[in-house]
């Protein structure tokens, strides 16, 4: 018989339902607001069938052991460094592992703000598993939220617990982009050529070449890892160090183009202007 709480050394917080009602008629919790949360470890037996769904959003993170989710008539597994993402109004069934039950860190977020995060986590709209690149980090979120729920439920408390599950739900956005957009080798290598040789001319046939990859077939690599071509992708590394050289030094102008690869300080001027809405000169006397 599966259970859906009471395991030795848990921790575990539910608001009450006006209170969640009350809370997501007022800013800021109506943005998001965690309204369930807790910590389960070695949970065997656990499992929740909701046939109906849940009206909140649903992030289980994995530590140890395994776990299951069955939705739209697919099963995943969930491993360690996993979080499993459940919309809300998604009906679904999961359940730990019989011989290797896991360890989980686990909250529910409901408000205006959840949907438009779930768009990059769960962009097809249906469950999602997240490799998590910072395990430390996404239970330290779930851990905070447990935390303040735990103190009592006054608003100040309730805000800082919906502090800590945006924090994580952002962290996740963060990690399906990245796991979706993962550059290939030659992609990354190119990156990094480009971090350290920025001021150097950009010749997408000669990076391609290298990487043993046709020009196109090696921009469309690239964009798709980037999100922009790489002679963009080289413009916003030398404006960035223009930024920082205007900020941070008093080289004048021209030295500073010369610097990031431009020879010409006029041609920076205008390509500046069009990037930041204002000269060198007007940058760095609004940033001192």
């Amino acid at each position: 018989m599966l259970m859906p709480d009471g395991f030795p050394g848990q921790r575990l917080r539910v608001l009450p339902r006006p209170l969640v009602a009350s809370a997501l008629r007022r800013a800021p919790t109506s943005g998001l607001l965690v309204t369930d949360a807790g910590y389960f470890p070695s949970a065997a037996n656990h499992g929740m069938h909701r046939p109906r769904s849940a009206p909140e959003a649903i992030v289980i993170v994995c530590t140890d052991g395994v776990g299951y989710c069955e939705a739209d008539g697919r099963v995943s597994v969930i491993r360690p460094g996993n979080a499993l993402v459940l919309p809300p109004s998604r009906p679904h069934f999961y359940w730990a592992d019989s011989r290797a039950p896991w360890t989980i860190w686990w909250l529910h977020a409901a408000g205006s703000q959840v949907s438009e995060l779930l768009t990059v986590v769960t962009p097809g709209g249906g469950e999602a598993i997240i490799e998590v690149r910072d395990v430390y980090r996404a239970v330290s979120a779930i851990d905070d939220a447990i935390g303040f729920l735990e103190r009592d439920e006054t608003f100040p408390h309730l805000i800082s617990a919906s502090g800590a599950g945006w924090t994580l739900l952002a962290q996740l956005a963060a990690d399906a982009l990245t796991e979706a957009h993962q550059p290939t080798e030659p992609v990354r290598q190119a990156q990094e050529y480009l971090r350290h040789n920025f001021a150097k001319p950009v010749i997408v046939k000669e990076l391609a070449r290298t990487a043993g990859l046709s020009p196109s077939h090696f921009a469309a690599l690239f964009r798709m890892a980037a999100g922009c071509g790489v002679v963009e992708y080289a413009k916003r590394l030398r404006m960035a160090r223009a930024r920082e050289l205007l900020v941070t030094t008093s080289r004048d102008i021209s030295e500073i183009a010369r610097t990031i690869g431009y020879n010409d300080a006029f041609y920076f001027s205008r390509t500046f202007r069009r990037e930041h809405g204002c000269s060198p000169s007007e940058y760095r006397r609004g940033k001192n």
